[in-house]
């Protein structure tokens, strides 16, 4: 099987076209297998496990809710993968988070892997049993105990500082939930976006912050708050570089990465754009960038469906 992203999903639009080349009864017989060997090599090209992990269906047993928004939202690979990358993006503006990742994290010897431990901390608080939730929130907690140090900026940071965790979460749910608006199958309602943050900053508390909003209101308003304290640092700026030209090796991957790329910039609000120094046309964006990328991801979502 291929792993580059470009020829699973070139193998993907072939698979999906074979039914109609053939009778329809016996063309879905032979094609079943082959399009789960499609659907695993696409979730790995992604960096995620080819196999969804099992989920927590019963209310008593899941820790966020199974008919939640939070799973509707999450449970989007291809949204996921662009809402990710744009979190890492916006998420370079805090300084004090910034030095923490900079100083103590492997993410430029090891980019897939920390994707790959990223996801499975969200697929687990969102799709798991209370006890799967609480391994995975218990093991960030040990792990955040260890990151402290000083900023360029001369101010002391922990990773379990109550305020960065909010803004970490709030900056990581706020890409995912515009990313779904953008590329998802259909715009979220007000109403809908207030489940989310509600039902997702449980999370965050957990792993211990103080106050989380729980509105798509209260999001923006905090947003308003702690903008005079981002700003785009050496750190911040060496970030934003390593995002934007990938780890891709080969010219095809490139593209492919670059594509991602491009898909995910419309989902960085355009004040922290200004702030990385990247240019926001928002005409550009609604009219070149983000057509092509709904089509790739709808494409990517009939491939991944089971």
């Amino acid at each position: 099987m291929p792993t580059d992203p470009v020829d699973v999903v070139l193998r993907g639009v072939q698979l999906l076209s074979a039914p109609i080349r053939a009778p329809i009864a016996a063309g879905g017989r032979a094609v079943a297998p082959l399009r789960a060997d499609v659907r695993r090599s696409i979730r790995r090209a992604l960096g995620v496990p080819a196999d969804p992990p099992p989920r927590a269906e019963r209310a008593q047993d899941a820790f966020l809710p199974p008919g939640g928004m939070a799973r509707r939202v999450h449970g989007d690979l291809p949204a996921m993968v662009i809402g990710g990358l744009a979190a890492l993006l916006l998420q370079t503006l805090h300084p004090l988070a910034m030095a923490g990742v900079a100083e103590h994290s492997n993410y430029r010897e090891d980019p897939i892997g920390r994707l790959r431990r990223t996801a499975a901390f969200v697929g687990a608080t969102t799709f798991g049993t209370v006890d799967e939730a609480s391994r995975a929130i218990e093991h960030v907690r040990e792990i955040h105990r260890r990151v402290s140090g000083r900023a360029p900026d001369g101010r002391t940071y922990s990773a379990d500082d109550p305020e960065l965790l909010t803004w970490v979460h709030v900056a990581e749910m706020s890409s995912f939930l515009a990313a779904a608006d953008r590329y998802g199958p259909r715009r979220l309602r007000v109403d809908e976006r207030d489940r989310y943050f509600a039902e997702t900053a449980v999370v965050a508390r957990r792993l211990g912050a103080r106050w989380v909003p729980e509105t798509a209101d209260e999001v923006q308003a905090y947003f308003k708050r702690i903008r005079p304290e981002l700003y785009a640092g050496p750190q911040a700026i060496d970030a934003r570089n390593f995002l934007l030209r990938g780890v891709a090796r080969t010219p095809r991957t490139r593209a492919t990465y670059l594509a991602i790329v491009a898909a995910a910039l419309p989902v960085v609000p355009r004040w922290a754009r200004a702030e990385l120094g990247i240019p926001a046309l928002p005409l550009l964006d609604d009219m070149v960038v983000v057509p092509p990328g709904r089509l790739a991801c709808g494409a990517l979502r009939l491939a991944l469906r089971p």
